[in-house]
């Protein structure tokens, strides 16, 4: 079955950086278009960065572009989100999944990863 699994979070103070990764499983990694998605406290997940299957173009939300950068790597069947210049507004839990727009991600999430930025 479809799995993610999220790690490299943390707590760091405003201005510093994190490096996230995500795993995945249970589907062909390099058909598909991976993305980046968080969740702040009450507030709904969010798409913060995408990448395309093959190719490796890169989009970004406007909150984080010019400080985080997505990689992946379909071989490992992974991904990843640097984090550079970090903002309190940054504090999330960061989730992979698919992006297939106009089709919703894969139902499967993973437990995602908890960044807290502190100022």
């Amino acid at each position: 079955q479809v799995q993610f699994v999220e790690s490299g979070g943390g707590s760091v103070q405003a201005g510093g950086s994190l490096r996230l990764s995500c795993t995945a499983s249970g589907f062909f990694f390099s058909n598909y278009n991976i993305g980046w998605y968080r969740q702040a406290p009450g507030k709904e997940r969010e798409l913060v960065a995408s990448i395309t299957s093959i190719g490796g173009s890169t989009d970004y939300s406007d909150s984080v572009k010019g400080r985080f950068t997505m990689s992946r790597d379909n071989a490992k069947k992974t991904a990843h989100l640097q984090m550079n210049s970090l903002k309190p507004d940054d504090t999330a839990v960061y989730y992979c999944n698919t992006v297939r727009t106009p089709l919703p991600p894969f139902r499967s999430w993973g437990q995602g990863t908890r960044v807290t930025v502190s100022s």
